[in-house]
């Protein structure tokens, strides 16, 4: 029997990270596998939970508390249905796999490497925004610096072109 993992999903609600959890759910997690579904606030927001946690992240929030409505407002996130219900599905579907949630503030590019670090994370799922070539060397690619700077797989998953 494998061994289960622990599988890191960057979440901003754009439609390409929805698109990279959905992937994940469909292809990457396995039975007993811990999903974290990463989140990175900007370094200018200012919600009561940043004031404990901005140096470490948030702990580590179980599904059932990261399904709450204050929680989200505590930290300054978007209340997404859809996100939930997936997570709902593949925790139920994915033979007991653990469903948490972590916050961290900051640069997206360094705090997802933190994350990769500090939470062991055997891969990583995230979206791709997309950026063309011009705006992609003016604003940068979160993307391809995690894709570079990451010590562990990771899975870049393309939105649809409109």
């Amino acid at each position: 029997m494998e061994r289960a993992r622990t599988v890191g999903i960057g979440m901003d609600y754009s439609s390409t990270s929805k698109a990279a959890l959905r992937w994940a759910a469909e292809n990457l997690i396995g039975e007993g596998d811990r999903i974290i579904l990463i989140q990175v606030q900007p370094p200018k927001a200012d919600h009561t939970r940043k004031q404990l946690f901005e140096g470490t992240g948030s702990p580590l929030v179980p599904l059932a508390e990261f399904r709450e409505i204050n929680f989200s407002k505590q930290y300054g996130l978007t209340y997404d249905p859809e996100v939930l219900d997936i997570l709902d599905i593949v925790s139920r579907t994915k033979g007991q796999a653990e469903v948490v949630a972590k916050v961290y503030w900051g640069d997206p590019r360094e705090k997802l490497i933190d994350a990769v670090e500090d939470l062991k994370l055997d891969s990583l799922v995230m979206g791709s925004r997309g950026l063309g070539a011009i705006k992609r060397v003016l604003l940068g690619s979160v993307s391809n610096y995690v894709v570079t700077n990451a010590p562990c797989p990771v899975t870049v998953v393309k939105g649809s072109k409109p």
